[in-house]
């Protein structure tokens, strides 16, 4: 009994509150705990709840202090672009004296004219040769046959090979007075020569060349055409025109324009057809333009001299 009596008084003792005369000590904290308990009490009890310990907060990190960026180097300094150097002009390559225009690509260097071009250079041609006496055509600036048949007769005139092109020394001849001699000096003042030799006829007016023309005398062969034979000859000697047929006239070997009759059937008249060489049945063919100058300068009983050979 005694043990189970003190078994029974230990809790009451316990559960004595401690005297008033004794200070009551504030509960410390466990080392190392959050500073609040809890009973425990009995795990089934759901009204015990089990605090959740406090995390700690972080320290605040410090951000440390950009250092300052240091100013960019200056770069080196670009150096001025130099000026361009002016283009020097063209050179414009002086035109030959007489015939404005004709130039070259290089100094000095004629660009040569030739049949079918069209330019003011063959303008400024034809009309040197108009003034010369050499060509009567209309001056538009084409290089037809009219203009070639001109050409070969200048460059005859003055000793040259006749060619079609025109080129430096045939342009460069143009400024030149000097031509053929005379082939009868004492003929009188008005008269016309032709010249076998050279292909060439020339009218003079008061002793000087007033018309030069390129031509085509007798091809000095046999011939018989539509039942008609004969030699094919320019007789040489001194004759005068005896009669003049204008226009367009039919013969028996062929057509003839402005023919003008110096013996028997054979006539100074124009043709469609002047080459280089002899080649008439023995008249002298003559370029059409230049037909009808010479048509209307030379009269009835005017003197034609015939020299030369082929």
């Amino acid at each position: 009994m005694a043990a189970l009596a003190a078994g029974c008084f230990l809790p009451l003792l316990a559960a004595v509150p401690a005297l008033a005369d004794e200070p009551s000590q504030p509960d410390r904290p466990a080392q190392g705990n959050t500073g609040l308990e809890t009973d425990p009490g009995d795990p089934g009890d759901p009204e015990v709840k089990t605090v959740p310990a406090v995390i700690a907060v972080p320290a605040v990190i410090t951000v440390p202090v950009a250092k300052p960026v240091p100013p960019a180097k200056p770069g080196p300094v670009a150096k001025p672009v130099p000026a361009a150097k002016p283009v020097p002009a063209v050179k414009t390559v002086p035109a030959v004296k007489g015939v404005k225009g004709v130039k070259g690509a290089h100094p000095g260097k004629i660009v040569p004219l030739r049949p079918g071009d069209r330019s003011e250079a063959v303008r400024q041609l034809q009309r040197r040769l108009h003034d010369g006496g050499f060509y009567f055509g209309q001056s538009h600036g084409i290089y037809d046959d009219q203009t070639r048949y001109a050409v070969w007769g200048f460059q005859k005139s003055r000793g040259m090979t006749p060619r079609s092109e025109v080129g430096q020394k045939t342009l460069a001849a143009l400024n030149q007075s000097k031509g053929l001699r005379p082939l009868v000096p004492q003929g009188g003042a008005d008269r016309v020569e032709i010249s076998l030799s050279h292909q060439l006829l020339t009218v003079y007016r008061d002793n000087r060349p007033a018309l030069v023309t390129h031509i085509s005398t007798g091809a000095e062969v046999r011939y018989c055409e539509k039942g008609h034979c004969g030699n094919a000859v320019t007789p040489v000697g001194d004759f005068h025109v005896e009669r003049k047929a204008p226009g367009w006239t039919q013969s028996r070997l062929g057509s003839m324009f402005n023919s003008s009759y110096f013996v028997g059937g054979i006539a100074m008249h124009g043709s469609t057809e002047v080459p280089l060489r002899p080649a008439s049945h023995g008249c002298v063919r003559v370029p059409l333009s230049t037909s009808v100058r010479l048509y209307n300068m030379v009269k009835v009983g005017e003197p034609v001299y015939v020299r030369g050979q082929i």
